[in-house]
């Protein structure tokens, strides 16, 4: 069967090439795959795992950025590599860094998601974004990008929650979320088994153990954080099922694209208010 491009598109569901007329995909069955909101911007970036990730990363530098720009610590404050170009306490708590400080003082649950893309230093935000460039492929070959993108942000928030109810006054970084998508792919890497399942599982579980060893030796690493982010992304690849056990549903395309819209909300309203503050209006 052969399809003119010109009144084509792909579909939202299978990403198969099939008429814009069509009521019915022939390949995956999905309704009206022509309708607007299936075939948006937003809809489509989630197709694309690499542009996924560098939106992430570009995002997180985004905001380290603008974290110094309201504090320029050109100079670390400590002999500690970690804070070299780190902005203060009070920068990132303005910004959205989380903990018991911003929820029970200032209400602010919705730091539960925006600490996780606010960094403390160049050499923090540096081995996160490493780690994240090499652990969001695997989820997405296994996961797919949708699915990647939940766990992802259900990673962050569980490891954020965990860590607020532990009594963690102030928090920040991405490695909760990245733990949730190591602990999905544990998982999967126990789930399906056989060669290549154990090897990913004996290689991302060796991530994990690693991670958890040096918070226990390093100082002010957020081990509970790394926990619930652990135990937020390994329960929702048990519910969201990875590739081989279950496809891509339209649920988790919308699941997902409610992620990145609920996200970029709070970082928008994060800048917002930190201008806000700053020129004394809020």
């Amino acid at each position: 069967m052969q399809i003119n491009k010109r009144h084509s598109l792909l579909c939202p569901n299978c990403r198969k090439l099939i008429s814009i007329d069509e009521n019915l995909c022939p390949y995956c069955g999905i309704k009206n795959p022509g309708i607007w909101w299936k075939n948006n911007i937003l809809i489509k970036s989630l197709s694309d795992g690499e542009q996924l990730i560098r939106v992430l990363i570009y995002t997180n530098i985004a905001m380290f950025i603008i974290s110094l720009l309201i504090n320029p610590g050109l100079y670390s404050r400590s002999l500690s590599p970690f804070s070299l170009l780190s902005p203060d306490n009070r920068s990132l708590l303005i910004l959205g860094a989380t903990g018991t400080i911003p929820i029970d003082r200032l209400h602010r649950w919705w730091t539960l998601i925006s600490a996780s893309y606010l960094h403390g230093g160049v050499l923090h935000i540096l081995f996160n974004m490493i780690a994240l460039s090499q652990i969001a492929p695997l989820v997405i070959k296994e996961y797919g990008v949708n699915r990647m993108v939940i766990i992802y942000t259900v990673g962050g928030v569980t490891g954020y929650l965990l860590s607020y109810m532990a009594g963690v006054s102030l928090t920040i970084g991405a490695s909760a979320a990245i733990v949730g998508l190591i602990g999905a792919i544990v998982y999967y890497g126990k789930s399906r088994g056989g060669n290549y399942g154990k090897a990913l599982y004996t290689q991302v579980g060796g991530w994990a153990i690693g991670l958890f060893m040096f918070g226990l030796l390093v100082p002010g690493i957020n081990n509970w954080g790394h926990g619930g982010g652990f135990l937020g992304g390994l329960f929702s690849g048990i519910l969201l099922g990875y590739k081989e056990k279950k496809r891509e549903t339209p649920f988790h395309k919308l699941l997902a694209a409610g992620c990145v819209l609920i996200t970029a909300s709070v970082l928008v309203w994060a800048v917002i208010s930190t201008f806000l503050y700053y020129t004394g209006i809020l």
